[in-house]
This record gives C-alpha cells, sequence and structure tokens, in this order.
C-alpha cells in the first residue's frame, strides 16, 4: 500500500506541475466560480440575459452539487493558486482518501490485510481512477473519497448511537456536497444498517425502532439538502421526456456490476452513451450488454454463496438491488442521466474484492485469465494517462485559469486574454465553454458546439439586443453555415470584422 500511495503523490506532484484539463460539468461549476470571484452571489450562475442582452441574468446552478468546484476554491484561496492548480491538489487528496477508505472498508467487511491491498491496487489500476490527471472530473473525484469511509461507517455501527445519528446525519450532506447522485448510495447504505439493526431482534417493534434511528437524521439531511439547494431550481432527476420501454433500460444496469469493474465501458469510449469513436454497432453492444449481464448475475450470486461474511454480503445484494431498481426507473423515465458505467462506479469497487477471493480459490488457469484481464487494463490505463497527461502538457493551451485548454491553440489565447486585458463592458462568445474561464475582466457567452448535421435549436443560441463590443472565436472549421448562424444569432449587431487569430482560430467582432 505504502508504494502504491507514494505512485499517487508522484502523480498528483505531476499534476500540479501541468494541471489538467476540464470535462464539461465541472466547467459549469467554475463558471459559476467565476461569477462568485466577479462579485455574483453563492452558487449563481451571471451570465448575459438572452431577451435583453445590455442586462445580466443569475441563476441559481441545482444541476450539479457545489463541491465540485468550492474545495478547489477553498485551496485557491489558503493557498493562493490558480484554479487548475487547486483541481490538481483536490484530486490528489480525493485519490488519497479514496484508496485509504476503500482498503479499511475491505478490511472490515470480512477481507484479509492481502485481499483488500489487492483490491485496492485493481482499483488503481481502472482508467476512471487515472482519467482525473488528464480530464478534472469534479463531483467523480469527490465521490470516491467520500463513498469507501461512508461503506466503513456503515459496517462499522452495530448498534444504534449518538455517533451513529451524527454519521447519518453528515454522511448525507457531506455526500451531496461531493456529487447530487451519491443520494442513491446513501440510501442504500441506511438500508443495509437498518436490516443489519434489526436482524438482531425479529419482532416487527424492533424494526420500526431501528427503523427510526436511521430515519430520523436521515431524513433532516434530505429535509437540509432539499430546502437549502435542491428546491431553487431542476436537476436531472427532475427532467424527463416520457416513458420509453427499451432492452437497455434493464440490461444495462444489470451488467453493472462488471461493467464497471473492468474499464469495458471507458475502454470503448462508451458503449451506449458516446465519449468519443464508434467502435460497436447496436448489435454488438446489445449482444456486450447482455453477456455482461448474465456475468455479473453469476459473480454476485457466487458471491453470496461463498464469501463467508454476512455484512459483505448484505452490501452487495443490497447496492446491486438498489442500483437495479433506481437506475432502471431513470432510464424507463428518461430522465436527464447517461447509460455510462461510471454512474455504477460503487457497484464495480464493491465487487471487487469478493472477485479477487473468489479467484484466488480457484485453480491456476482461472487465477491466470483473472492476472490478464488485470494487466490488459492496466496497460490500457496507463497509456491513456501517459498519452492525455503528455498533450495537456506540451501540446494545449495554457492560460490564467491554469487549465489544460484543449480547445484552442496558444498564440490564439494568447491575443484573446490581451485583448480581455484591455477592454471594458466587452463580451466574449466561445462554442466551448471552459474557454471563458480565461476572461478576467468581461462578460461571457458560452455555447454549444453546432454539430456537422446542423441540429439547431434557435432558443439555445440567439441573444436579442447590444451591450458594447461583441467578440466571438470560432475555429476555421465554422467557415460556412456555422459561422452564419453564429453571427445571426446576435441580430442587434451589424459590421462583423473578422481576424484571423492563429492558422486555426478566427475571431469576429462587432462594435
Amino acid at each position: 500500500m505504502g508504494s502504491l500511495f507514494a505512485l499517487v503523490v508522484i502523480l498528483g506532484i505531476l499534476s500540479f506541475l501541468a494541471p489538467p484539463s476540464l470535462f464539461p460539468d465541472p466547467t459549469n461549476g467554475f463558471l459559476v466560480m467565476r461569477s462568485m470571484e466577479m462579485g455574483g452571489k453563492f452558487n449563481r450562475m451571471v451570465s448575459p440575459d438572452q431577451v435583453d442582452f445590455s442586462k445580466n441574468t443569475s441563476e441559481f446552478l441545482t444541476w450539479w452539487s457545489p463541491g465540485q468546484y468550492l474545495v478547489p476554491y477553498v485551496f485557491k484561496l489558503v493557498f493562493g493558486l490558480n484554479t487548475g492548480q487547486a483541481s490538481a491538489l483536490t484530486v490528489l487528496l480525493c485519490q488519497l482518501l479514496g484508496l485509504s477508505g476503500f482498503y479499511y472498508f475491505f478490511k472490515k467487511a470480512g477481507f484479509t490485510s492481502f485481499i483488500a491491498a489487492l483490491s485496492t491496487l485493481l482499483i488503481a489500476c481502472q482508467q476512471i481512477f487515472v482519467v482525473p490527471y488528464v480530464f478534472y472530473s469534479g463531483g467523480e473525484i469527490l465521490s470516491f473519497a467520500f463513498t469507501g469511509w461512508f461503506l466503513y461507517g456503515c459496517v462499522v455501527f452495530k448498534k444504534p448511537s449518538v455517533q451513529m445519528l451524527l454519521f447519518i446525519l453528515f454522511s448525507g450532506l457531506v455526500g451531496f456536497f461531493c456529487k447530487s447522485s451519491t443520494m442513491w448510495i446513501y440510501a442504500a447504505g441506511l438500508l443495509f444498517m437498518w436490516f443489519r439493526l434489526s436482524f438482531q431482534n425479529k419482532s416487527l417493534t424492533h424494526w420500526i425502532k431501528s427503523g427510526l434511528w436511521i430515519a430520523i437524521p436521515a431524513i433532516i439531511a434530505i429535509g437540509t439538502i432539499y430546502g437549502s439547494f435542491l428546491s431553487k431550481g431542476t436537476n436531472p432527476a427532475t427532467v424527463t421526456t416520457g416513458l420509453k420501454l427499451t432492452w437497455k433500460t434493464f440490461v444495462f444496469p444489470l451488467a453493472s456490476p462488471l461493467l464497471s469493474a473492468s474499464s469495458i465501458d471507458d475502454i470503448c469510449h462508451g458503449l451506449l452513451y458516446h465519449t468519443g469513436k464508434i467502435i460497436f454497432n447496436d448489435w454488438q453492444v446489445m449482444v456486450i450488454l447482455v453477456l455482461l449481464a448474465i456475468l455479473s448475475l453469476w459473480l454476485v450470486s457466487t458471491i453470496l454463496k461463498k464469501v463467508p461474511d454476512q455484512n459483505y454480503r448484505l452490501l452487495v445484494i443490497i447496492f446491486y438491488s438498489v442500483a437495479f431498481f433506481f437506475f432502471s426507473y431513470v432510464y424507463l423515465m428518461q430522465k436527464a442521466i447517461s447509460y455510462e458505467a461510471r454512474h455504477f462506479r460503487v457497484l464495480g469497487l464493491l465487487v471487487t474484492p469478493g472477485a479477487i477471493y473468489l479467484f484466488s480459490r480457484m485453480k491456476s488457469p482461472y487465477r491466470l485469465l483473472l492476472c490478464g484481464l488485470w494487466a490488459g487494463i492496466a496497460i490500457n490505463s496507463i497509456i491513456y494517462l501517459s498519452h492525455g497527461y503528455l498533450f495537456n502538457k506540451n501540446q494545449s493551451a495554457h492560460g490564467t485559469s491554469g487549465f489544460a485548454q484543449q480547445n484552442i491553440d496558444q498564440t490564439a489565447l494568447n491575443k484573446v486574454m490581451t485583448i480581455d486585458g484591455q477592454v471594458r463592458n466587452a463580451t466574449f462568445v466561445f462554442i466551448n465553454k471552459e474557454l471563458g474561464l480565461e476572461i478576467k475582466n468581461n462578460r461571457i457567452v458560452g455555447l454549444e458546439p453546432i454539430s456537422d448535421e446542423l441540429k439547431i435549436d434557435m432558443d439555445d443560441y440567439e441573444y436579442d439586443g447590444h451591450a458594447g463590443p461583441l467578440y466571438i472565436i470560432l475555429p476555421d472549421s465554422y467557415a460556412g453555415p456555422k459561422e452564419k448562424f453564429i453571427l445571426k444569432s446576435f441580430p442587434g449587431y451589424k459590421g462583423w470584422y473578422g481576424e484571423k487569430l492563429s492558422d486555426h482560430y478566427v475571431l469576429y467582432k462587432a462594435p
């Protein structure tokens, strides 16, 4: 474990020296932080009003929890770091907390120190573990830091106590602060605690009393979260487009233990929710997911039969069941939650020591199979990390935020930052929102990139009115219909002037 922690520290130092790029979700959080730094209120996104461009609108951001930007913000204020460095420090701290939390949880769940250490090492070999060194993942990394210690706490308490009440109360608040979707993990953990406390006595009265010990602090935590945060806006669980039943509605959650424990979804750039080049067609994906669902059911059932620790077995079946019913409902109602294995990461983490325990009791060929799969996962992660880190360090542009900006070159970014330092009361428009973090003195507008199919909703792009100079930064690939549409999205501006910022980026200016 010492060697693994030393390696994590080394990766953290390298990431601090060359901070990561940004995923879209935490980008929105840092844009809120930018608004707060410029005088805005807590957790409010201040941006130009689409109806009257001369005014600003302010929106309380409830779609994502605030921890993803507040933790780096604290490091930024305390140590005087830029945002990229503060995010790298956040990643280092969360990786150490996450690995140590799961190591001690695995030991508390009945596994030997050797299996707990092997399980922690396998976790560190997963692609999702190294992603934050290439792209800051916000709530994902904070949730990893929280979950292991939360599971440890769920196993520790064997009878009602004041300490248990405080644990339930504060773990709910901290879990939501880290990532809003952690609340289903919180619910599953509390269900485990209720069952565990109630099994001591089969009387209905005892079950009710045990339930009250858990329900009261949980209700206080959830009520506080709703009243102070969720009630002020929408979130992925509140947005739905209606009922839709497909094969993937149930198969994807069933396949989630192995899907999230083997990095398959990440290696394939997303089987259903594509984050890169599509590798498999629809029927191939269906076959893969059905096989993974069958193997996941076999793995879970075998763990329930073979692993001796009762608490661990109960945790696995409860978390698998809760995840299946929760996400099946979410996908059935088409809520704004994607088909990505990262949402089920806790299941992959949970079954890891159980799987290693099972393979350790099998014959050598099966153990060699596990080692081969392990090596393949590790090699893929090393390749992903090295390529991504070197790209961020040597090829991405770097501005005042400290983040690696992959969607602009250094020459263009330098000119944009120079203009920002020279003008006031202007607005800069980008099609990549993270570039707005480099603007310190003026307003920003972040538009969604336009696909080559030119599928466009005018309501998402049009800004009516006029308010000072307008600067639109576009890649040269937008020349043609995309460029014309972007310019027409600001009907209050005329007399556009185009200027090459670099070989690949163009600035359009209107007074």
